[in-house]
C-alpha cells in the first residue's frame, strides 16, 4: 500500500505546472491517505508553513483534478483551510481518489490519496477439483456483487481434516483472479477441509468450509485419439473411437464418456449421454450426404471406490467426417402423389419403431445397433420386393397398351405397406 502512496503523490508533483519540490514541506494534509467506508463523511484540512506568507483564504481544493466548491471550504487559522466532503463515492481506481492542496498561482502544495469502498463479503462458489489426482485447484467468486473499490486479499486455506495444521495456498493463477492450486504435498483416502478469507482495510470473511477427497474430485484430459469414420456405405450413420485418457492408465475407476455432435452448418450440438464406459460408439438416424462435428468427453467415475458423480473432462477437439449419398429408399416409379402417400406411412412406421427403441434400448448398445440394422435389412428387401413388383406391373402394362399412352402405375400400395409392418413388429 505505501508503494502506490509514493507513487500517487510522485505522479500529482511530476505532472502538475509549478509543483513545488518534495523536500520543502511547505503544506501538510490532514489526514493522510485514508481508507473511507463508502458513503461516510471526510473533513480534510490543508495546513501550510507560516514562513510562506499565504493565507488559508487563498488557497483552494481539487478532487481528481476537479476544482471543489468554496462552499464546502472553512478556514480554521490563517494558515489552515479544511474541506468536506459528504456522502463519498466509491473510489474509481485502486490507486485511490486525488485530493489536493493548491494555492492562488495552482501551485500544489499538498496531496492525499482517498481510498473509498467497502469491506469484503463472504467469498461464495467454492469449488475444487484434481487434474489426474496431480493437483487440487480451487475457484470462488466474491460475495455481493463482487467489487469492494479498494484492494482486498484473497487467501485459499486448507488443512486435513483429522490432523495436521492449517494451510495457505500459494500458487494463484493469473489467467484467473480468484483461483488457487495446491500442487505439493497432496494426500488422498484422506478428507481436506478449505475455506477462502477475503480482507481489506475495512474489514473481513471467510467462506463456508468445504470437505472433500481428492478423488472424489479428479478430472482428466478429454480423451485422446478421436476418429470419425463412415460405416461402409450406410448414408446415415458415422462410427466413433477414442481411447481412454491415458493420465488414469494405472488407476482403478469405471470411465463414463459423453458424445456431442452437430451439422456443420448449425451451432446447435446433440448430446449423447448413455455411452457408457465403451470407447466406440456408432451414431444412427444422421443425414445422408451431410459433413457432421463430433467431440468426446471423459467422467473418471469411480477412482478406488469412490461413490461421487464425478467431473466431466473438457470436450475433444471437434473431428470432422461426412455421411455418404445415396438414394432414397422410395424414389423412381411412384408417381408424385403416390410417392408422398407411401413416404408419410414410412415416417409413421419409423416413428413407431424408434418410438420402441429409446423404450428398450439405449444410444450406443449393441441391442439398439442390432435392431437398427435388422430394421434396415427388411426396409431394403422390402423396397427391392416392391420395385420387382412394380417392374413386372409395369411389363405387364406396356404389353396391354398398344396405342395408350404411357403411365406410372401407382405400386405403392397401402396393403404393401400393412405387410411390412406385420413384418417389422415380427421381427422386433
Amino acid at each position: 500500500m505505501k508503494g502506490v502512496l509514493d507513487f500517487c503523490l510522485l505522479f500529482l508533483l511530476l505532472h502538475t505546472p509549478g509543483a513545488l519540490s518534495l523536500s520543502t514541506n511547505v503544506a501538510i494534509i490532514y489526514p493522510q491517505d485514508p481508507v473511507l467506508r463508502m458513503g461516510s463523511n471526510l473533513t480534510a484540512s490543508c495546513w501550510v508553513h507560516p514562513d510562506l506568507g499565504i493565507h488559508a483564504s487563498s488557497l483552494f481544493w481539487t478532487l481528481n483534478g476537479q476544482q471543489l466548491p468554496s462552499s464546502l471550504y472553512r478556514v480554521l487559522s490563517p494558515t489552515n483551510l479544511s474541506v468536506t466532503l459528504a456522502a463519498l463515492n466509491a473510489s474509481r481506481q485502486k490507486s485511490g481518489d486525488n485530493l489536493v492542496c493548491h494555492n492562488h498561482k495552482r501551485h500544489i502544495l499538498a496531496g492525499s490519496c482517498l481510498y473509498v469502498g467497502m469491506p469484503p463479503q463472504k467469498p461464495v462458489n467454492l469449488t475444487c477439483w484434481s487434474r489426474n489426482t496431480k493437483d487440487l485447484t480451487c475457484s470462488w467468486a466474491p460475495g455481493g456483487k463482487g467489487e469492494t473499490n479498494i484492494s482486498t486479499q484473497y487467501t485459499l486455506k486448507y488443512k486435513l481434516r483429522w490432523y495436521g495444521k492449517e494451510k495457505e495456498c500459494e500458487d494463484y493463477t493469473h489467467t484467473q483472479p480468484y483461483s488457487c492450486s495446491i500442487t505439493r504435498d497432496l494426500h488422498l483416502f484422506t478428507p481436506y477441509e478449505i475455506w477462502v478469507e477475503a480482507s481489506n482495510q475495512l474489514g473481513r470473511a471467510t467462506s463456508d468450509v468445504i470437505t472433500l477427497d481428492i478423488l472424489d474430485v479428479v478430472t482428466t484430459d478429454p480423451p485422446a485419439g478421436v476418429t470419425v469414420s463412415r460405416v461402409g456405405q450406410l448414408e446415415d450413420q458415422l462410427s466413433v473411437r477414442w481411447d481412454a485418457p491415458p493420465a488414469l492408465k494405472d488407476f482403478l475407476f469405471q470411465a463414463k464418456y459423453q458424445i456431442r455432435y452437430r451439422l456443420e452448418e448449425s451451432q446447435d450440438w446433440k448430446v449423447m449421454d448413455d455411452v457408457g464406459n465403451q470407447t466406440s460408439c456408432r451414431l444412427a438416424g444422421l443425414r445422408p450426404g451431410t459433413v457432421y462435428f463430433v467431440q468426446v468427453r471423459c467422467n473418471p467415475v469411480g477412482i478406488y471406490g469412490s461413490r461421487k458423480a464425478g467431473i466431466w473432462s473438457e470436450w475433444s477437439h471437434p473431428t470432422a467426417a461426412s455421411t455418404p449419398h445415396s438414394e432414397r429408399f422410395l424414389s423412381g416409379s411412384c408417381d408424385s402423389k403416390s410417392s408422398g402417400d407411401s413416404n408419410s406411412t414410412l415416417r409413421r412406421e419409423l416413428k413407431q419403431f424408434f418410438g420402441w427403441v429409446r423404450k428398450h434400448a439405449y444410444g450406443c448398445s449393441s441391442m439398439s445397433m442390432k435392431l437398427y440394422d435388422q430394421w434396415r435389412v427388411l426396409m431394403q428387401k422390402s423396397h427391392k420386393a416392391r420395385n420387382q413388383v412394380g417392374k413386372h406391373r409395369q411389363r405387364r402394362d406396356d404389353a396391354q397398351a398398344d396405342t395408350a399412352p404411357r403411365t406410372h402405375t401407382h405400386m405403392c400400395t397401402q396393403q404393401q405397406h400393412q405387410a411390412h409392418g406385420a413384418k417389422l413388429k415380427e421381427s422386433l
